[in-house]
């Protein structure tokens, strides 16, 4: 949709926007931030923080809207509901752990592992698959990993976003693929991140929330030549153009247009399983806000 002119009295109020300067994150909120769908009289102020810094800045409530992991959303329930587009899930995403050298995990037991950090989707699968493991992590920046085991400062590493392609060039083997662990656990795909709005913000502005991010989602994916978008690849860490695309091809798809009723009942059972287990605190909060 071309954005049509404003009536130069109509007030603009600003929102501001978290997440992560990921080739997902970047594509999918391209259009909104640029101008690209009409947005009427809304603007956004977008910040682009790692996505671990954005579930801390979201536990001060400091954004109006924002990317989180789904570990963080179980604790801000509260405060933020779900949104039901613009996030990250499906089949075959998950988070890696990986090794310098073949093993099995109960190998790594006793063993560190870094993690991508405490409040990250990939450390509650890990600490669902096996709770042991929580007491050998060492929190790092999920760009960091990858070369902390290559160096041996960690034994293993938990792996997240494109590190998922390119983990063999830096010889690491894969001991496990949590995702895939949850997969045939549930029979449901898994949910990595996810858009959250304050509660706040009231149901009218969310619900035109959850339309323009919608727009904004199928704008992108309607335009091939967006995978490759400057402002995609100045963020995206100097990574290849091919992995660049593979990134975006596996993190967006039908679930980031919304979510629906397989992708709510995931959501749901991450959430209980990290209930039952304490990693999250009990809410009686709807995901959503309707």
């Amino acid at each position: 949709m071309t954005p049509r002119p404003l009536d130069p009295s109509t007030p603009i109020r600003v929102l501001s926007l978290g997440y992560s300067p990921c080739p997902n994150d970047t594509f999918i909120f391209y259009a909104l931030v640029h101008g690209m769908i009409d947005t009427g009289d809304l603007k956004f102020n977008e910040i682009l923080l790692d996505v671990e810094t954005l579930n801390q800045t979201a536990l001060k409530g400091k954004l109006d809207i924002t990317k989180v992991s789904y570990n963080a959303f179980g604790n801000l329930r509260d405060d933020y509901c779900l949104l039901r587009s613009g996030g990250a899930l499906g089949r075959g995403c998950g988070p890696l752990v990986v090794s310098s050298k073949e093993c099995e995990m109960k190998d790594l037991k006793g063993k560190t592992i870094a993690i991508p950090g405490e409040l990250t989707t990939a450390y509650l699968l890990l600490q669902l698959y096996d709770p042991d493991f929580k007491n050998n992590v060492q929190a790092m920046p999920f760009s960091e990993i990858m070369g902390a085991v290559k160096n041996g400062k960690v034994d293993a590493g938990l792996i997240i976003h494109e590190s998922r392609f390119t983990y063999p060039l830096y010889g690491l083997k894969k001991i496990i693929d949590l995702g895939e662990w949850w997969e045939k656990k549930t029979g449901l795909p898994i949910p990595l991140g996810c858009i959250i709005a304050k509660r706040n913000l009231g149901i009218e502005l969310t619900e035109k929330l959850e339309r323009l991010i919608r727009e904004s989602v199928q704008y992108a994916m309607s335009r091939p030549e967006m995978l490759m978008a400057k402002y995609i690849k100045e963020h995206s860490q100097e990574l290849d153009d091919s992995v660049i695309e593979k990134h975006i091809k596996l993190y967006v798809n039908d679930y980031s247009i919304d979510i629906g009723d397989d992708g709510i009942r995931a959501v749901r059972k991450l959430l209980d399983m990290a209930e039952e287990r304490g990693i999250i605190k009990k809410s009686a909060m709807p995901l959503f806000i309707v």
